[in-house]
């Protein structure tokens, strides 16, 4: 793959060489105990009303290892985290590395199923959950695992604020045979931890992705790949102790793992949390607390601006913006400007590659490709190397597409007790993505779509973000999202399933007809529904699993 050098945001890598990113950090807990030493009085949380320095952050997380400890808790051990965006997440997370443990992250919209299967696959010791968790889905479980320690909270605490929508019907919850957080730390606190010792290939937490194929693999992200992303989003956007970090991605998913939580770490920049996304709370937040930076998916973004109390003023301080995680149609970015003034920026890149391994660079525009109407997802960032395959593994030229494979620094090593999976999917290291797309001669990649979700209708060839650019054109379209379902003629058809703008009405066969004036004729849909909310992950991206089943 050329890379030019006329582009300096380029990156270089080469597996045999030194990073040209040098590490600034031996761990993540090292990243992190450079900032309480440069700024232990500033604000490393802020939760509601509630604020948490970096140097009683320290205290805190002290106090949670030394908890741990006191368990039975010996190094190298996992530790499960079980929470929404709360304070919470963060000291566990932290507290587990001064354990020398692994921290890994539990979607909270798991049910008993997934959440055996997780906590048996990566065989966690010591679980950290909310109460309502607890309550509804762990209690169910735990027991046939190797959990022995189960540590309660409540998303009330570290704050005193009881009036926002996102806390109604909450309450705290009496949970037998578990420990509660706040008295474990109040119990510990002024304790240290036994010493521990941290290196760069040491693994900081699994992140559990379903991957390509077959079920949820738990990603062994060390500490180079994630002191490296920190490192890269810091320079990439020019994020410092001034900036304050909106957390809008959930914090068990590998962007608030990385591009909040680490993020906020190295920079010594205050994070904001607010439990769960409520759009115009989120909006009064950002006011409130002027916050400037923030990634998310373009799903939050879409909420954002469809919110009542969306202005400009209100979001004016937001200047550093950037999305990933699925597709974003170049009208959503330009509705998004209109409404708050700022521009989105892309970003690319998945679990494996421990957030970003394309990215915008910060103030350029993406380019739109002229041909597909594809918004590119940027260029690689630092030390990153992208090719482009075909399914015979032959490298492409530019502007051909195929398989998107990436080597460098953030790269996994690979998952946790499954080296056949490994082999498959990192051969030599190199990430192979699942993610189809193509270079253009100037060096800035698209993505096309997954392999998995290409339509195939009577021998055409059809990807559903696509169809779905065109669908988000129609002034009536909040979101949009596009699967293949079957047809006894072409063998599959496009369906495609759409929300509206608030007072807003269309029948299904006028949006049909929109995109037929603007489509090939094999392109467009054939059928199409509308509902109230598409289904999407806690992360934003749409379950299309879901819509073909309907």
């Amino acid at each position: 793959m050329t890379v030019y050098d006329e582009k300096p945001w380029l990156g270089r890598y080469d597996p045999g060489q030194p990073a040209g990113i040098e590490l600034e950090h031996d761990s993540a807990l090292a990243m992190f105990r450079a900032s309480v030493a440069r700024g232990p009085d500033g604000d490393a949380i802020r939760y509601f009303d509630g604020r948490i320095s970096f140097a009683e952050l320290d205290r805190l997380t002290d106090a949670f290892a030394a908890g741990l400890a006191g368990e039975g808790f010996v190094a190298g051990e996992r530790v499960a985290i079980f929470a929404q965006n709360v304070p919470q997440f963060v000291i566990a997370q932290i507290g587990t590395w001064k354990a020398g443990g692994i921290a890994v992250s539990a979607n909270p919209m798991y049910r008993e199923r997934e959440l055996a299967e997780l906590l048996t696959d990566s065989g966690a010791t010591v679980l950290v959950v909310l109460q309502s968790l607890q309550r509804d889905v762990a209690a169910a479980v735990v027991g046939g695992t190797a959990v022995r320690t189960v540590i309660t909270t409540s998303e009330l605490d570290f704050q005193s604020r009881d009036e926002p929508a996102v806390f109604a019907g909450v309450e705290r919850i009496d949970c037998p045979g578990t420990l509660d957080l706040v008295e474990l730390l109040d119990r510990h606190a002024g304790t240290a931890p036994p010493p521990v010792s941290l290196g760069p290939d040491d693994v900081a937490f699994l992140t559990y992705t379903s991957g390509t194929t077959g079920p949820p693999k738990g990603a062994m992200t060390t500490h180079r790949n994630v002191v490296f992303n920190a490192q890269s989003y810091r320079d990439w956007i020019g994020i410092g102790p001034d900036d304050v970090v909106l957390g809008i991605a959930p914090l068990f998913h590998i962007t608030g793992l990385v591009g909040h939580i680490a993020v906020s770490l190295l920079a010594g920049a205050p994070l904001v949390l607010m439990y769960r996304l409520d759009p115009a709370l989120t909006i009064d937040t950002v006011e409130a607390e002027q916050a400037t930076f923030t990634v998310g998916s373009i799903t939050v973004y879409i909420a954002l601006m469809n919110a009542p109390n969306a202005d400009r003023a209100k979001l004016a301080s937001l200047t550093k913006l950037y999305s990933g995680g699925a597709p974003i149609p170049p009208s959503t970015v330009e509705a998004f400007r209109e409404v708050s003034g700022n521009y989105i920026h892309n970003i690319y890149g998945l679990t494996e590659t421990t957030s970003p391994s394309h990215a915008v660079p910060f103030g350029a525009e993406a380019p739109v490709d002229p041909d597909s109407g594809a918004l590119s997802v940027g260029v690689p960032i630092y030390d990153t190397i992208v090719r482009i395959i075909d399914e015979d593994g032959t490298e492409l030229p530019a502007g051909e597409i195929g398989e998107l494979v990436t080597e460098g620094p953030q790269v996994v090593t690979g998952y946790w007790n499954k080296p056949e999976e490994t082999a498959t999917a990192l051969p030599g290291g190199a990430l192979h993505t699942g993610d189809v797309g193509y270079m253009d001669a100037q060096g800035w990649f698209y993505i096309v779509d997954r392999k998995k979700d290409q339509i195939n209708a009577g021998g055409y060839k059809i990807w559903p973000r696509e169809v779905e650019d065109v669908l988000y054109e129609h002034p009536a379209v909040r979101e949009a999202a596009v699967v293949g379902v079957p047809d006894e003629y072409r063998g599959e058809t496009v369906k495609a399933f759409v929300s509206l703008r608030s007072q807003a009405q269309v029948t299904p066969e006028e949006v049909i007809a929109f995109c037929k004036e603007r489509m090939a004729a094999y392109k467009y849909p054939r059928q199409l529904e509308i509902l109230d909310e598409i289904p999407k992950t806690v992360s934003g991206k749409v379950l299309r699993r879901e819509l073909r089943s309907r």
